[in-house]
C-alpha cells in the first residue's frame, strides 16, 4: 500500500502533532503567568484589605479598653461624690475651726485617690468647690498653681472659671474637655473629665465641680499596647476631629480625616479609608460623640508586598520548568507509541482482515494499550470469518423456517377438505368440528402476524369455546357482550382463549347447565377493556393469582403469565390483565389495551 505509507509519513501530520502538543503546553503555562500578573496587580489591594480587616477588630477591642479606663475615673468620682466629706464642705455651716478641718481632710482625699500610671505619672482630682460668701477665704483659689497633686479650690462667682458653667449645665453628667494643667502654667494642655457635684441632701444645691486631669495620658498608656506598622499613629477624637488623646503628639489640634472616612448616627460603628498614602480604621461611638482612629502607613506594608511578588515568581519559575520535563516526558514516551498505534489502527479497512502485528513489550499503561488494540485486532479477524458463517446459517434457518410454514398450511387445507366430505355425506356435527379446529388453526397462524383484529380474536376464542361444548358435551351457557367500535382494535393474538380455558377448568366445569360465561369488550376511557366473567363458585386466592401474573408466584398458569408477558411487551406496563372477584359470586379476568386500530 505505497499511497498509504506516504499519507501516514506525511511532515504535515507530524507537525499537526507537535503543534498540538506545544499548544497545550501553552494551555499548561499561559495561566501561571496570568496568575503572576493578577497577583501582582491585586496582591497590595488584598495586603491592604488583611490588614484593614485585622485592625478594624483591633481598634474596636482598644476602644473598648480605653473605656473601661474611663469608667474607672467615673466610678472614683462617683465614690468621690457621694463621700462624707466632699459633701460637707457646705459654706452654710460650721464655725472657722471645722471649715478648716473639712478642707484639710477633703484635701487629703482627693490626693489619695490619684491613679499612678507607668513612669511615675497620675491621674490627678480636683475638687473646685462652690463658696459664695467667700467663707472658705483660707483656701486656694482657682488662680492658685501649687497643687500638683490634687486637691480641693474654692471659688465664687467672681473667681469662677469660664467652664463651670458649661460643666454645671449637664446636669452632672460627666465628659472628657480640654483644658490647662491645673497644677503648673508651664505643663501643657490636659484631657480632663469634668463632672458637677451636687448635695445630697438638698438637691440641687451645687456643692462644686470634679475634675480629673491626665486623661490624655492614661489613654495614651492603652495605646501604646497596640503594636502598629512601622510610624503607625493612634488617635482618639471627638466628632469634630479634634484630638483628644494621641500615640505621638500633642492634643487640642484637629486631625486632617479623608472625606470618606464617615461616621454615621449608629450607636457605635466601624469604617475604613484606603488612600494612596495611608490606611484609615475609625471605631467610633455616637453617644460619647468619640472617635478612635489608626492611622498606618502603606509603604510599611509594602516589603511585605515585595516578599509575596518573589514567591509568587519563584513558584511561576519552578511550574515552568516542571512543565517544561513533563512535556518532554510526554513526547518521548507517549507521542512515538501513540503515532505507531495510530498508523497501525488506520491500516484498517472494512471487508479486509487488520494486518497483526506484535506489540512493543512495555509494562505501563501505553503497553496495555498497544497489547489490547492488537489483541482486538487479533478478535476482529474471528469476527469478520464469524460474520460470514453467521449469515449462511441465517439463511440456511430462513429457508427452514419456510419449509415448516408448509405444513400447517397443508394441514389447514387437508381439515377444510375433510369439512367439506363431512358434510356432503351427512356428519354435519363431525364436520362443524373439524371446520372449527381448522379455524383455529388459520388464526393461530395469522400469516405471521402478532397483532390481529378483536373480530378476529373473538371468532378464534368462539370456535374454541364451541369445540369444547362439542367435545365434553359441557352444559354450561356463553354470551357475546361486544361493542361493534371495538372489532377494529388491534390485540395480541390468542389472548382471550386462555382466559376462557380458565373459566372452563376452574369456574363452570362442573356446574353443568348453571354456569355462564360472559365476554365483554368496551371502550374505556383509557383503552380498550375486555372481561372473561364466570359465576364459579369455587373460593379464589387473587394474590396469589397477582403473584403468578406478575412472575412472582410459582406454580400452574403458564398460560394466563404468557397473556400478560406478550400484552406488557407490546403495550408497556399500564396495560395488562387483571383478575377480581365477580359481583354475585364468580371470578372476572380484565384485560385493558391501548386504543390502537389496524391500518
Amino acid at each position: 500500500m505505497p499511497g498509504l505509507k506516504l499519507h501516514l509519513t506525511n511532515p504535515l501530520t507530524r507537525m499537526k502533532v507537535k503543534q498540538q502538543l506545544i499548544l497545550l503546553f501553552l494551555l499548561l503555562v499561559s495561566p501561571v503567568f496570568a496568575l503572576n500578573w493578577y497577583a501582582n496587580a491585586k496582591a497590595e489591594d488584598i495586603l491592604k484589605q488583611q490588614v484593614t480587616s485585622a485592625y478594624a477588630e483591633l481598634n474596636k477591642q482598644n476602644l473598648s479598653l480605653m473605656n473601661r479606663d474611663m469608667d474607672t475615673v467615673s466610678r472614683v468620682m462617683t465614690t468621690l461624690i457621694q463621700h462624707a466629706l466632699i459633701q460637707s464642705l457646705n459654706p452654710m455651716s460650721g464655725d472657722t475651726a471645722d471649715r478648716v478641718r473639712q478642707y484639710a481632710d477633703a484635701d487629703k482625699l482627693l490626693s489619695s485617690y490619684s491613679m499612678g500610671m507607668n513612669g511615675g505619672e497620675a491621674v490627678y482630682y480636683y475638687l473646685y468647690a462652690y463658696d459664695p460668701n467667700n467663707r472658705y477665704d483660707f483656701a486656694p483659689t482657682p488662680s492658685s498653681k501649687f497643687k500638683a497633686v490634687g486637691g480641693v479650690y474654692f471659688y465664687d462667682d467672681e473667681q469662677k472659671p469660664e467652664w463651670i458653667d458649661e460643666t454645671l449645665s449637664k446636669r452632672g453628667k460627666g465628659y472628657l474637655r480640654i483644658m490647662k494643667d491645673l497644677g503648673s502654667s508651664s505643663r501643657p494642655d490636659t484631657l480632663a473629665y469634668v463632672r458637677a457635684v451636687y448635695s445630697t441632701s438638698q438637691g440641687n444645691q451645687v456643692v462644686g465641680v470634679l475634675v480629673a486631669t491626665n486623661i490624655n495620658r492614661k489613654l495614651a498608656e492603652s495605646m501604646r499596647t497596640v503594636s502598629l506598622p512601622d510610624k503607625g499613629e493612634i488617635y482618639l477624637t471627638d466628632y469634630a476631629d479634634r484630638v483628644l488623646a494621641s500615640s505621638v503628639g500633642p492634643i487640642g489640634g484637629r486631625l486632617d480625616l479623608p472625606e470618606q472616612l464617615r461616621t454615621g448616627d449608629e450607636v457605635e460603628g466601624l469604617s475604613n479609608v484606603i488612600t494612596d498614602g495611608y490606611i484609615y480604621v475609625q471605631s467610633y461611638q455616637y453617644l460619647a460623640q468619640q472617635k478612635l482612629i489608626y492611622k498606618i502607613p502603606t509603604r510599611s506594608l509594602l516589603q511585605q508586598q515585595n516578599e509575596l511578588k518573589f514567591v509568587i515568581q519563584l513558584i511561576s519559575i519552578v511550574y515552568f520548568v516542571f512543565c517544561i520535563v513533563v512535556m518532554a516526558y510526554f513526547w518521548r514516551s507517549l507521542l512515538t507509541p501513540l503515532q505507531r498505534l495510530a498508523v497501525f489502527t488506520r491500516s484498517y479497512v472494512p471487508g479486509k482482515k487488520v494486518p497483526e502485528q506484535a506489540a512493543i513489550d512495555r509494562n505501563d499503561e501505553v503497553g496495555v494499550l498497544m497489547h489490547s488494540v492488537y489483541g482486538m485486532a487479533g478478535r476482529l479477524n474471528s469476527l469478520i470469518e464469524d460474520r460470514y458463517l453467521l449469515e449462511i446459517k441465517q439463511k440456511e434457518a430462513q429457508l427452514q423456517l419456510l419449509y415448516q410454514q408448509i405444513n400447517p398450511h397443508l394441514l389447514y387445507n387437508t381439515l377444510e377438505s375433510i369439512y367439506w366430505k363431512s358434510t356432503l355425506e351427512g356428519q354435519s356435527e363431525s364436520g362443524e368440528m373439524i371446520k372449527e379446529l381448522a379455524q383455529l388453526m388459520r388464526i393461530g397462524l395469522s400469516r405471521g402476524r402478532d397483532l390481529i383484529t378483536l373480530q378476529e380474536e373473538l371468532a378464534h376464542a368462539k370456535a374454541y369455546t364451541s369445540l369444547q361444548q362439542k367435545r365434553y358435551e359441557y352444559g354450561f351457557a356463553v354470551t357475546w357482550d361486544i361493542e361493534e367500535e371495538t372489532l377494529a382494535h388491534l390485540i395480541p393474538k390468542i389472548v382471550i382463549q386462555p382466559l376462557i380455558e380458565n373459566a372452563i377448568l376452574h369456574g363452570v366445569r362442573h356446574m353443568g347447565e348453571d354456569g355462564e360465561i360472559a365476554v365483554v369488550a368496551r371502550l374505556a376511557e383509557d383503552g380498550v377493556e375486555i372481561r372473561v366473567e364466570d359465576n364459579g363458585y369455587k373460593e379464589t386466592d387473587y394474590e396469589a393469582i397477582a403473584r403468578l401474573i406478575d412472575g412472582d408466584g410459582e406454580g400452574a398458569g403458564y398460560g394466563i403469565r404468557n397473556v400478560q408477558q406478550r400484552i406488557r411487551l407490546q403495550f408497556g406496563p399500564d396495560y395488562g390483565l387483571t383478575y377480581r372477584p365477580r359481583a354475585g359470586g364468580g371470578t372476572v379476568a380484565s384485560i385493558l389495551l391501548p386504543v390502537q386500530r389496524e391500518q
